[in-house]
Protein backbone atom coordinates (compact mmCIF):
# COMPACT_ATOMS: atom_id res chain seq x y z
CA UNK A 1 0.00 0.00 0.00
CA UNK A 2 1.60 3.32 -0.57
CA UNK A 3 2.31 5.46 2.01
CA UNK A 4 0.83 9.22 1.86
CA UNK A 5 2.71 11.92 3.23
CA UNK A 6 1.19 14.85 5.38
CA UNK A 7 2.51 18.12 5.07
CA UNK A 8 1.70 21.43 6.64
CA UNK A 9 0.44 22.39 3.15
CA UNK A 10 -1.88 19.24 2.87
CA UNK A 11 -2.83 21.24 6.08
CA UNK A 12 -3.19 24.13 4.85
CA UNK A 13 -5.12 23.45 1.94
CA UNK A 14 -7.43 21.42 3.57
CA UNK A 15 -8.38 24.97 5.52
CA UNK A 16 -8.57 26.83 2.86
CA UNK A 17 -11.33 24.23 1.51
CA UNK A 18 -13.07 24.82 4.83
CA UNK A 19 -12.14 21.06 6.76
CA UNK A 20 -12.81 20.71 9.74
CA UNK A 21 -11.80 16.57 9.93
CA UNK A 22 -9.06 15.36 7.55
CA UNK A 23 -8.80 11.64 6.94
CA UNK A 24 -5.80 9.65 7.04
CA UNK A 25 -4.71 6.12 7.00
CA UNK A 26 -2.68 4.28 9.62
CA UNK A 27 0.08 4.10 7.42
CA UNK A 28 0.64 7.51 6.20
CA UNK A 29 3.39 9.88 7.50
CA UNK A 30 2.46 13.08 9.00
CA UNK A 31 5.42 15.74 9.37
CA UNK A 32 5.48 17.39 13.00
CA UNK A 33 5.03 20.69 11.53
CA UNK A 34 1.45 19.12 9.67
CA UNK A 35 0.46 18.03 13.48
CA UNK A 36 1.28 21.17 14.63
CA UNK A 37 -0.49 23.31 11.99
CA UNK A 38 -3.79 20.89 12.05
CA UNK A 39 -3.90 21.51 16.29
CA UNK A 40 -3.40 25.21 15.22
CA UNK A 41 -5.94 25.03 12.73
CA UNK A 42 -8.21 23.13 14.65
CA UNK A 43 -8.33 20.45 11.96
CA UNK A 44 -9.22 16.78 13.26
CA UNK A 45 -6.78 13.90 12.06
CA UNK A 46 -8.98 11.19 11.90
CA UNK A 47 -8.20 7.80 10.81
CA UNK A 48 -11.78 6.57 10.72
CA UNK A 49 -13.03 5.24 7.52
CA UNK A 50 -14.83 8.81 5.80
CA UNK A 51 -18.11 9.03 5.65
CA UNK A 52 -19.78 8.07 1.66
CA UNK A 53 -20.14 11.22 -0.20
CA UNK A 54 -23.20 12.67 -1.10
CA UNK A 55 -24.53 12.99 -4.68
CA UNK A 56 -23.55 16.64 -6.08
CA UNK A 57 -26.58 19.01 -5.87
CA UNK A 58 -26.50 22.63 -6.97
CA UNK A 59 -28.70 23.18 -3.42
CA UNK A 60 -26.04 22.27 -1.60
CA UNK A 61 -24.46 25.56 0.61
CA UNK A 62 -20.86 26.16 -0.51
CA UNK A 63 -18.39 25.80 2.40
CA UNK A 64 -16.70 28.66 4.06
CA UNK A 65 -13.36 29.86 2.82
CA UNK A 66 -11.92 29.79 6.46
CA UNK A 67 -13.26 30.28 10.05
CA UNK A 68 -14.84 32.50 12.32
CA UNK A 69 -13.61 35.99 12.79
CA UNK A 70 -14.36 37.91 16.04
CA UNK A 71 -14.62 41.89 14.83
CA UNK A 72 -15.01 44.63 16.99
CA UNK A 73 -14.28 48.58 18.08
CA UNK A 74 -15.09 51.61 20.11
CA UNK A 75 -17.07 54.16 18.75
CA UNK A 76 -14.42 55.72 16.75
CA UNK A 77 -13.48 52.35 14.79
CA UNK A 78 -17.52 51.63 14.36
CA UNK A 79 -18.24 53.22 10.88
CA UNK A 80 -14.95 51.14 9.00
CA UNK A 81 -15.68 47.64 11.62
CA UNK A 82 -19.37 47.93 9.84
CA UNK A 83 -17.23 48.16 6.17
CA UNK A 84 -14.45 45.41 7.32
CA UNK A 85 -17.56 43.20 8.44
CA UNK A 86 -18.92 43.01 5.11
CA UNK A 87 -15.45 42.71 3.02
CA UNK A 88 -14.57 39.62 5.47
CA UNK A 89 -17.64 38.43 4.51
CA UNK A 90 -16.81 38.78 0.29
CA UNK A 91 -13.22 36.74 1.37
CA UNK A 92 -15.47 33.91 2.25
CA UNK A 93 -15.09 33.94 6.53
CA UNK A 94 -18.04 34.12 9.15
CA UNK A 95 -17.70 37.00 10.85
CA UNK A 96 -18.89 37.45 15.17
CA UNK A 97 -19.35 41.15 16.10
CA UNK A 98 -19.16 42.20 19.07
CA UNK A 99 -19.34 45.66 19.49
CA UNK A 100 -19.78 48.21 19.80
CA UNK A 101 -22.99 48.49 18.06
CA UNK A 102 -23.01 52.14 17.77
CA UNK A 103 -21.03 55.95 17.89
CA UNK A 104 -22.17 56.26 21.03
CA UNK A 105 -19.08 57.10 23.60
CA UNK A 106 -17.41 53.67 25.01
CA UNK A 107 -14.01 52.14 26.43
CA UNK A 108 -12.12 50.32 24.03
CA UNK A 109 -10.49 48.01 26.21
CA UNK A 110 -14.02 46.38 26.84
CA UNK A 111 -14.24 45.33 23.23
CA UNK A 112 -10.64 44.63 22.56
CA UNK A 113 -11.34 42.07 25.67
CA UNK A 114 -14.12 40.84 23.56
CA UNK A 115 -12.16 40.07 20.87
CA UNK A 116 -8.97 38.34 22.10
CA UNK A 117 -11.22 36.09 24.45
CA UNK A 118 -13.46 34.67 21.24
CA UNK A 119 -9.98 33.65 20.34
CA UNK A 120 -8.15 32.26 23.16
CA UNK A 121 -11.47 30.36 23.64
CA UNK A 122 -11.35 28.86 20.02
CA UNK A 123 -14.94 30.86 19.53
CA UNK A 124 -13.02 32.41 16.58
CA UNK A 125 -10.05 31.54 14.47
CA UNK A 126 -8.85 35.29 14.18
CA UNK A 127 -10.35 38.78 15.82
CA UNK A 128 -9.77 42.14 14.49
CA UNK A 129 -10.61 45.24 16.60
CA UNK A 130 -10.80 48.76 15.30
CA UNK A 131 -9.74 51.91 17.42
CA UNK A 132 -8.68 55.60 16.96
CA UNK A 133 -5.03 54.51 17.10
CA UNK A 134 -4.90 50.56 17.29
CA UNK A 135 -2.27 50.85 20.36
CA UNK A 136 -4.38 50.89 23.24
CA UNK A 137 -6.51 48.07 21.65
CA UNK A 138 -3.17 46.20 21.19
CA UNK A 139 -2.09 46.28 24.91
CA UNK A 140 -5.47 45.14 26.06
CA UNK A 141 -5.79 42.07 24.07
CA UNK A 142 -2.02 40.72 24.52
CA UNK A 143 -3.45 40.47 27.97
CA UNK A 144 -5.31 37.77 27.34
CA UNK A 145 -3.43 34.57 27.87
CA UNK A 146 -3.01 32.82 24.49
CA UNK A 147 -3.25 36.32 22.39
CA UNK A 148 -0.51 38.07 20.13
CA UNK A 149 -2.04 40.81 19.05
CA UNK A 150 -0.13 43.15 16.22
CA UNK A 151 -1.21 46.99 15.81
CA UNK A 152 -0.82 46.73 11.86
CA UNK A 153 -0.62 49.97 9.70
CA UNK A 154 0.40 48.75 6.37
CA UNK A 155 0.84 45.11 4.18
CA UNK A 156 4.05 44.75 5.59
CA UNK A 157 3.63 45.30 8.67
CA UNK A 158 0.43 42.78 8.48
CA UNK A 159 2.41 40.58 6.56
CA UNK A 160 5.38 39.88 9.00
CA UNK A 161 2.83 39.71 12.04
CA UNK A 162 1.87 36.69 10.48
CA UNK A 163 5.11 35.60 8.69
CA UNK A 164 6.89 35.97 11.66
CA UNK A 165 4.86 36.90 14.81
CA UNK A 166 1.88 33.81 14.04
CA UNK A 167 -0.54 36.89 15.07
CA UNK A 168 -3.99 35.88 15.95
CA UNK A 169 -5.60 39.02 16.81
CA UNK A 170 -4.93 42.30 14.49
CA UNK A 171 -5.51 45.81 15.50
CA UNK A 172 -6.46 48.99 13.66
CA UNK A 173 -6.70 52.36 13.98
CA UNK A 174 -9.00 53.75 11.86
CA UNK A 175 -7.91 57.61 12.35
CA UNK A 176 -4.74 56.11 10.78
CA UNK A 177 -5.44 54.56 7.63
CA UNK A 178 -8.12 54.64 5.58
CA UNK A 179 -10.82 51.76 4.44
CA UNK A 180 -8.90 51.03 1.34
CA UNK A 181 -5.60 50.44 2.89
CA UNK A 182 -7.51 49.01 5.68
CA UNK A 183 -9.26 46.18 4.01
CA UNK A 184 -6.01 45.41 2.65
CA UNK A 185 -4.10 44.92 5.43
CA UNK A 186 -7.26 42.54 6.77
CA UNK A 187 -6.95 40.73 3.38
CA UNK A 188 -2.97 40.43 4.49
CA UNK A 189 -3.92 39.29 7.79
CA UNK A 190 -6.71 36.94 7.26
CA UNK A 191 -5.04 35.32 4.32
CA UNK A 192 -1.26 34.63 5.20
CA UNK A 193 0.19 31.45 6.84
CA UNK A 194 2.67 31.36 9.78
CA UNK A 195 6.07 30.42 8.20
CA UNK A 196 7.33 28.00 11.50
CA UNK A 197 11.10 27.23 11.59
CA UNK A 198 13.43 29.50 13.12
CA UNK A 199 10.27 31.94 13.41
CA UNK A 200 8.47 29.40 15.82
CA UNK A 201 10.79 29.13 18.40
CA UNK A 202 10.85 32.89 18.57
CA UNK A 203 7.20 32.80 19.22
CA UNK A 204 7.50 30.36 21.71
CA UNK A 205 9.95 32.58 23.84
CA UNK A 206 7.39 35.02 23.22
CA UNK A 207 4.68 32.61 24.35
CA UNK A 208 7.40 31.77 27.56
CA UNK A 209 7.64 35.25 28.98
CA UNK A 210 3.56 34.99 29.48
CA UNK A 211 4.23 31.70 31.65
CA UNK A 212 6.83 33.34 33.88
CA UNK A 213 3.52 35.73 35.18
CA UNK A 214 1.11 33.22 35.32
CA UNK A 215 0.24 32.14 38.90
Amino acid sequence: MTRKLITEQTINDAHQKGCRVLYVHDNDIITPAARDRALHLQIELSTDKPPEKEAPSTNRPVKEKGGVVAIGSDHGGFTMKAELSKYIKDLGYEVMDVGTYSEESCDYPDFAYAVAYSVAKGEAWRGIMIDGAGIGSSMAANKVPGVRAACCYNEFTARNSREHNDANVLTLGSRGIGIDVAKGVVNIFLNTWFSGGRHKKRVDKVMDIEKRFVK
